[in-house]
């Protein structure tokens, strides 16, 4: 039985060529190479597993090989590169600064650099986990390391780039290595499971390069555990499971249930992720970072940052088009909060259910905050707040109404409009107070009058008879001839709870067709009560339905006026009471009473008092 080699050595590059994601380093040293420009010292800094070390070591192996290739490469052949690659090579030497960090270890390392190589050009001292050296061990390698001996090369690798002292930084050559991308680690994956002759989905190999993080040593040793967890047959789902990841799909559905206020479908989703082993943290996280795909589908240009398996691109593009972006920044807001906050938390469960009560409601408060599509702010303290209000329509002065008995109702006389150039320029506007008669009056011809040039005579409080022969539009005419239109006026019509209510719940079906939820609820559990044929009361429950059902009332009540022709028809609010505590206050005792209550349960009190003379403070 041969023994198993782990992916990660096994396929280590052997040279620049087969590095993965790191063209921009492995280009620079084989220019380096072929034109004789090799530095002294190198410093390799970046992530983990993202290939510093094998660069370091193809350097070493390239530069002391005896047949380079015309491209700066090592020829594999040699007899450098053989004792290389079998691990007998005398001139290269690697030390792990991590567990030999002393002062000591660092002067034996300076006093081998003072030999020549045996064979070869160069000696390579290769000193891994370079920041773990300590303060001294540092300034005991810094004269070596910036006048080394012609055949002394030094390669330093580090993840913590910060930590090394500013005099080593000025005395190397530093490359900063970079996170491999998805796409590479992807092909680098595919090319070893052709080798191996394993068969694997490529939305498996998607899930295990975003798992890595741009760290191939890490996607390796994921993908050689779930070869024996799958015996060789790697697919989409036993990769979730073996990985302890949540499917989309349950962020989709959730996602879903808060948009439709659905809390308690939220929170039963929610159970079922916690039933399957998925701690709080784990949803918070996974959850903020579907909100983040979803808002980087809002904008085209950004489509590109979406890391997500193949295949589920179309599915985010048409959820983002259907959520607004405050929703989706006010949700990650929300979801950062309730992470950092996590490990603070007693009762972790109710934590995470308490974010998903936040962002049910969400798009409630979202609604709240804006007015005619414009966001208002929560707090004003200083100038003036701006007002709602209804568009008033042109102005008219109505005349008394004048004693005109007709038996086919009410006639409205109106003088036509002669506006002069200067109102047709800018118009002004005059307060109207309009008259309405007495009930017990019969019907009546109201004369309104506008504006009029000052050479038409003064026509108000003009009384108009009826001749006899004519109709009352006749006597108008032959008395005031064509400067007056005469319409009909339409009697207001009583308003009852049988056409009231059927009105009201129409408009509540109409808003909730606009998708404002909220408003449509507000309207469905309201209920009305008639005051008189001109106010009717509005009860609710609370202020925040009376908000909602205030955001609509101009719209409701331009339609209910014109249903009932009636223009002085308004509404009120009625908040009903929540039943209060029954149980009666108690008036805290003070001292002395106190003291009475105590001594009527001990009269040694009374005793003990009044031979030490002490008195009680109220």
């Amino acid at each position: 039985m041969d023994k198993f080699i782990v992916s990660a050595r096994k396929y280590r590059p052997q040279n620049f060529n087969t590095v993965v994601g790191q063209s921009h380093i492995t280009t620079t040293l084989k220019n380096a190479i072929k034109n004789n420009q090799l530095a002294h010292a190198f410093l390799f800094c970046g992530p983990r597993g993202v290939g510093k070390t094998t660069c370091a070591r193809i350097l070493a192996k390239t530069i002391n090989c005896l047949n380079q290739t015309p491209e700066g490469e090592a020829c594999n052949t040699c007899q450098s590169c053989t004792s290389f690659d079998a691990g007998a090579s005398m001139n290269i030497h690697e030390l792990d600064a991590a567990s030999n960090n002393s002062v000591d270890d660092i002067r034996s390392l300076v006093d081998q650099v003072r030999f020549a190589p045996q064979a070869g050009k160069y000696k390579v001292y290769i000193v891994d986990e370079v920041h773990m050296l300590s303060a001294s061990a540092f300034n005991a390698f810094l004269k070596t390391l910036e006048e080394p001996p012609a055949h002394a090369i030094f390669i330093l690798a580090t993840t913590e780039k910060h930590k090394i002292l500013p005099t080593i930084l000025s005395r190397c050559q530093i490359f900063d290595f970079k996170r491999i991308t998805t796409n590479d680690t992807v092909e680098h994956l595919q090319e070893i499971i052709d080798k191996e002759g394993i068969h694997a989905e490529k939305a498996a190999l998607q899930v295990i390069a975003q798992k890595s993080e741009g760290c191939m040593r890490d996607s390796l040793s994921i993908l050689d555990k779930i070869v024996s967890f799958t015996s060789g047959e790697v697919t989409y789902q036993n990769t979730l499971e073996h990985l302890n990841i949540l499917d989309h799909d349950y962020y989709f559905r959730l996602l879903e249930a808060l948009l439709a206020q659905d809390m308690a479908g939220a929170i039963l989703l929610y159970d079922e992720i916690n039933r399957k082993g998925f701690e709080g943290d784990m949803v918070l996280n996974g959850f903020a970072e579907f909100i983040r795909n979803i808002l980087v589908c809002k904008d085209a240009r950004a489509i590109s940052l979406l890391d997500v398996v193949e295949g589920m691109q179309e599915k985010y593009k048409s959820v983002a088009a259907s959520v607004g972006a405050g929703y989706l920044v006010s949700a990650l807001n929300i979801l950062n909060e309730a992470e950092i906050h996590f490990k603070m938390a007693r009762n972790k469960r109710l934590h995470v259910e308490l974010t998903i009560i936040k962002l049910n409601f969400l798009q409630q408060a979202i609604e709240l905050s804006l007015q005619e599509g414009n966001i208002v702010k929560k707090k004003r303290v200083d100038g003036p707040v701006a007002i709602n209000y209804k568009p008033v329509p042109s102005i008219q002065i109505i005349t008394p109404p004048v004693n005109i008995q007709t038996a086919g109702g009410k006639l409205l006389v109106e003088e036509k409009k002669k506006t002069p150039i200067a109102a047709q320029v800018q118009p002004s506007i005059k307060p109207a107070l309009p008259q309405t008669p007495p009930p017990s009056m019969a019907p009546v011809i109201s004369m309104v009058k506008e504006t009029v040039p000052s050479s038409y005579p003064n026509t108000t409080n003009t009384q108009t008879s009826v001749t006899k022969g004519g109709g009352i539009l006749d006597a108008l005419r032959s008395k005031y001839g064509d400067r007056y239109t005469v319409q009909e006026v339409k009697d207001p019509i009583s308003i009852t709870m049988e056409t009231l209510q059927p009105h009201w719940n129409h408009f509540a079906a109409k808003i909730k067709e606009e998708n404002k939820i909220s408003q449509a609820n507000a309207f469905s559990t309201a209920t009305l009560e008639i005051v008189d044929d001109s106010i009717f009361l509005v009860k609710v429950d609370s202020t925040l339905q009376q908000k909602f059902i205030e955001q609509e009332k101009s719209i409701v009540l331009e339609e209910l006026q014109k249903h009932y022709h009636n223009r002085l028809l308004t509404f009120n609010f009625f908040i009903n009471e929540t039943e209060r505590d029954s149980t009666p206050t108690v008036k805290p005792l003070n001292s002395k009473q106190r003291f009475e209550r105590m001594a009527e349960q001990y009269p040694l009190l009374r005793v003990l008092r009044d031979n030490l003379k002490l008195e009680i403070d109220m």
